[in-house]
C-alpha cells in the first residue's frame, strides 16, 4: 500500500474545527529492511503512546 501524500494526510487531519497542527504530527516510525520485513514502532515524539494508561485525573 503506498504511503499517503503528506499534505494531504496534514490538511486531513487538522481540518476539523478544534485541531491543531500537532495532530498531524507522524505517530509510527516505519522500517522496510526488504520486501518481507516491515517494522513499525511509535515514534518517541508521539503525544499518546500504547500501554498501560496510568492513573486517571482526580483518583
Amino acid at each position: 500500500m503506498p504511503a499517503a501524500d503528506p499534505e494531504e494526510r496534514r490538511e486531513q487531519l487538522t481540518a476539523a474545527p478544534k485541531a491543531d497542527p500537532g495532530d498531524a504530527a507522524p505517530r509510527v516510525e516505519v522500517t522496510e529492511a526488504d520486501e518481507e520485513v516491515t517494522r513499525i514502532d511509535v515514534a518517541d515524539s508521539a503525544a499518546v503512546r500504547p500501554g498501560k494508561p496510568g492513573p486517571r485525573r482526580g483518583e
